[in-house]
């Protein structure tokens, strides 16, 4: 029920950027869209481990699994979250859409040109409770990360 749980989360997640992206016309900025795949590849190691209903070792791994793609999802929204907390004058230039990237450089280089912040990634377009978006998605990236964490060394399911 934890995995199921957590896909659900991250689906959710994906139906809620759909939504601000498709009804509310908020584009995504290339980190944003780094952001989406962490949660999907979160989601999808989630969805296995519900789906393959793990003992102890499995749950560690599939536990593992999901808090180091979780992490690496905190990473590029934590990014996100400094880039925007720069001043205006200090934030990154809008640069190449992540589509313009990826056909006009090497994939390494396009990586680094998104984590270096382009295409509005200083922009906060929205926010609740004075958080922007990648803020939230920041603290479920940190809550997958704990949920993750609790998987390997918990000791639910031992005998």
């Amino acid at each position: 029920m934890i995995f199921l749980g957590g896909f659900l989360i991250c689906a959710g997640l994906i139906a809620a950027a759909l939504f601000f992206q498709y009804v509310m016309g908020i584009g995504p900025c290339p980190l944003c869209i780094f952001q989406r795949i962490f949660v999907i590849i979160t989601g999808l190691i989630l969805l296995a481990g519900a789906w393959h209903n793990p003992g102890i070792i499995g749950r560690r791994v599939y536990g593992g699994l999901t808090a180091l793609a979780a992490a690496l999802g905190a990473g590029v929204a934590g990014r996100h979250v400094w880039i925007q907390s720069l001043p205006f004058d200090q934030q990154p230039g809008c640069g190449y859409s992540l589509n313009d990237m990826l056909e006009t450089f090497p994939l390494l280089k396009t990586l680094k040109l998104v984590l270096e912040g382009s295409g509005g990634c200083g922009d906060v377009l929205w926010s609740f409770l004075g958080i922007s978006m990648p803020g939230w998605v920041l603290l479920f990236f940190l809550g997958f990360v704990l949920m993750g964490l609790l998987l390997i060394f918990s000791r639910l399911g031992r005998r």
